[in-house]
């Protein structure tokens, strides 16, 4: 008697979602980014990217993001708001706007991090919706996590830290200085770079700092 044979084909490798220099970001993944720079990194990652990008922000906040002032940097008629009145629809919008495959950026403004669960039903949204976008000839959903101070979704694909850095110039420069650390990712150690940019969006190539 022959018995059935199961092929498990392995999980396609989606593109790369250029972050700074060489350093990117796996798409049809979910990661996270943290620290108080957060918001800029996530803004700049948008003007890397082409497409509708979805911005969840929770609602019940009283701050308010300024789409005019993404202009610098991006395009704001890409820009899809949702303001969500509690967390779990919160998570549900991001889960179903990575699913239908339709925004190339999904990003969701979180205020403490998702259990495990969670960010496994967004990775499993983010692949469904890569599939779609193949299937459209569209370039699979990135998925952010945006979070206060360290972070610390559990499950992320990575995990991203930006801070203010002292600048590199005496006098006024239109440079901005940062710390990019990558503080968890699957295949890859902990590491840090100083990251400077220009205020239209250009990324000077980051500089690996040494390990503390």
């Amino acid at each position: 008697m022959s018995l059935p044979i199961h092929h498990h084909s392995p999980r396609r490798t989606e593109p790369q979602q250029p972050l700074a220099g060489d350093l990117t970001l796996q798409r049809g993944r979910v990661h996270e980014l943290c620290g108080p720079s957060r918001l800029m990194l996530a803004a700049r990652i948008m003007a890397k990217c082409q497409g509708p990008v979805v911005w969840i922000r929770p609602g019940w906040m009283p701050e308010r993001l300024n789409a005019a002032g993404l202009q610098p940097l991006a395009d704001p008629a890409r820009l899809i708001l949702i303001h969500a009145p509690r967390d779990d629809s919160l998570l549900w919008a991001a889960e179903e706007s990575l699913r239908s495959g339709a925004a190339a950026l999904v990003i969701a403004e979180l205020l403490a991090p998702p259990a495990l669960t969670p960010t496994r039903r967004l990775h499993l949204a983010a692949e469904t919706g890569a599939e779609a976008a193949r299937r459209d000839g569209a370039t699979a959903p990135l998925g952010l996590l945006l979070l206060p101070g360290q972070g610390g979704a559990q499950g992320v694909e990575s995990r991203w830290h930006m801070a203010p850095a002292p600048s590199r110039a005496l006098l006024w420069s239109d440079e901005e200085s940062f710390t990019l650390t990558r503080l968890r990712a699957r295949l890859l150690p902990p590491a840090s770079w100083s990251l400077h940019t220009r205020p239209k969006g250009e990324n000077l190539e980051p500089k690996p700092l040494p390990d503390p």
